[in-house]
């Protein structure tokens, strides 16, 4: 079907600064207001230094964005859950746009509930008279699944243990009932059995936060896979689909680091970014969303 000419597509991101002087008002953001704890700013200061000074994240998400709007030949808007452009803006934008409806689709596979429910409350908030449509879980769709098995065979030998990571999340949310590790897990046997192969699953990038957050994580990951007398290991970070700060540095520094002091070689296949077999995912679930909004 043709995308409706009354609607169009909202990409929610997590967000990243541009000027690393806001980097306090984005940890503050990321924390719901709760302090930071001592040198955290700093540290993450570091970190994008460490990567030449930025994120990748917006401009990427944009041309995402681009991408989508291409395949659908329909209106894609960006968001930031946590930064600017907010979803506030991009409100606004649909609104100078004539659009009365907008599928939300978070860039964040195992989180669409998350940024459904903040989307929601913005626009709640700025009464807009746009419909907001969500979408479902997409991280087992084919063309998703297809796109990171692709992405594996160009980038990871064959004979290197295969891990897979994605953003760790504190075990509370997860007892409370958050399906995120669910969702993790479904998507990670479904890779697993495109190609053939046994994947080791990796919880990265735990928060500064005290509390017991979903493991294993890198060093753990990294530890047993040198006692098993690995000298190599191929790493995915099917979790995210841009680089940005918790590949680059996370993984490519500091991973790579923890790597070398275990005597293993880390090979890092890219995050999704433009790969079209991402666009063809996100297209489809974009269909099928407003599809069933019109016939429900």
């Amino acid at each position: 079907m043709s995308f409706p000419k009354d609607a169009g597509v909202l990409l929610v991101a997590h967000g990243t600064v541009e000027n690393l002087d806001d980097l306090g008002a984005f940890v503050a953001r990321i924390r719901h207001g709760r302090p930071a704890p001592p040198g955290l700013v700093e540290e993450l200061r570091g970190r994008y230094e460490a990567i030449g000074g930025s994120s990748p994240l917006l401009q990427t998400t944009r041309e995402q964005a681009v991408a989508l709007a291409k395949r659908l030949e329909a209106p894609v808007l960006v968001g930031m859950r946590l930064w600017e452009p907010g979803v506030e803006q991009a409100l606004a934008g649909a609104a100078a746009l004539g659009l009365s409806r907008l599928v939300v689709i978070a860039l964040a596979p195992f989180s669409q509930h998350v940024y459904w429910q903040a989307a929601l409350k913005i626009a709640q908030a700025a009464q807009t008279p746009i419909q907001l449509v969500p979408s479902p879980p997409y991280a087992e769709e084919p063309e998703f699944v297809a796109a990171h098995a692709e992405l594996i065979t160009r980038h990871a030998p064959e004979a290197a243990p295969l891990v897979l990571s994605a953003h760790s999340l504190p075990r509370v949310a997860i007892e409370r009932g958050d399906p995120y590790a669910r969702l993790v897990e479904g998507a990670a046997n479904a890779v697993s059995a495109r190609l053939g192969r046994p994947v080791r699953l990796c919880y990265q990038s735990q928060g500064a936060d005290g509390g017991a957050w979903l493991g294993p994580d890198v060093r753990e990951t990294l530890s047993a896979l040198a006692a098993e007398g690995h000298r190599e290991v191929a790493w995915a970070p099917f979790g995210f689909l841009a680089d940005h700060v918790e590949t680059l540095y996370d993984l490519d520094v500091e991973a790579k680091a923890i790597a070398a002091e275990l005597s293993l070689s880390l090979v890092r296949v890219p995050a999704l970014n433009l790969h079209p077999g991402l666009t063809a995912a996100l297209a489809t679930v974009a269909i099928r969303s407003i599809s069933t909004e019109a016939s429900g």
